[in-house]
């Protein structure tokens, strides 16, 4: 039985001769592992092909599923939402880059989280098409509403009353913990904001500098090595940090 169903290609390897097997975040069934057969051949019709699955592509599939099975097929697909300029932009391509090793690290299991799927593929379209502001802040909007999808919702928001984030917590405080994971005043303020934000351009008025980003970024990512076993350090994210 085939199914329709859009995915986000998480990550391709070689199979055989001509044939890929390609790992993809997908809206109806979660992580899914597939074979697509003959994308790797020399000839007219298979030129070209390969594109499909790149990291990051978003494509509308037709797929073979069995839930007995870990390895499925792919039936047919095309183009979902055709980049214009993530796969060029050095950029817009480290972020979409950093966001999907985010997802490789957090999604083992295949279950099926809408929600989680739409924020996957609205951040990596506003990505495509944000100017300069929105693409230097949406690595930071995207890690902490990928943290909330996951049940690691920073509780609370900043104030007077509760300037401070302890990160073992998830939560703004009134006062400074004991350990050293935590946020303070501006970058604390930032957090929050973030954290509410209705729509994508709103990211372009939260003002932040190349050292506030980097910091951010890498408590949020503190905030998932406490909270999530065996996470690991990103290999994309000292990419990420010298483009920004």
């Amino acid at each position: 039985m085939t199914h329709k169903t859009k995915g986000i290609v998480l990550r391709t390897i070689p199979y055989g001769e001509t044939s890929v097997i390609t790992t993809a975040y997908t809206e109806l069934f979660g992580v899914q592992t597939y074979i697509v057969k003959g994308v790797r051949k020399g000839s007219k019709t298979s030129q070209g092909k390969s594109s499909y699955f790149q990291p990051g592509s978003m494509l509308d599939m037709e797929v073979y599923h069995n839930e007995l099975k870990n390895l499925q097929f792919i039936k047919d697909y095309q183009w979902g939402y055709l980049y214009e300029h993530m796969f060029y932009n050095v950029v817009k391509n480290a972020a979409a880059m950093y966001m999907i090793e985010l997802l490789q690290r957090c999604l083992k299991q295949p279950e099926a989280n809408p929600e989680l799927f739409y924020l996957v593929e609205g951040s990596l379209t506003q990505l495509d098409k944000g100017n300069d502001a929105l693409t230097a802040n949406l690595p930071l909007y995207f890690t902490l509403h990928f943290a909330t999808e996951l049940g690691l919702r920073m509780h609370g928001e900043y104030s007077a009353q509760t300037p401070v984030i302890d990160l073992k917590e998830g939560a703004f405080v009134q006062n400074i913990p004991q350990h050293g994971f935590y946020l303070t005043d501006d970058l604390a303020k930032a957090t929050s904001a973030i954290n509410n934000i209705m729509f994508y351009s709103d990211l372009e008025a939260i003002p932040l500098n190349r050292a506030a980003r980097r910091n951010l970024l890498h408590a949020y990512l503190q905030f998932f090595t406490l909270h999530i076993q065996d996470f690991g350090e990103l290999k994309s994210l000292q990419v990420l940090q010298d483009v920004l």
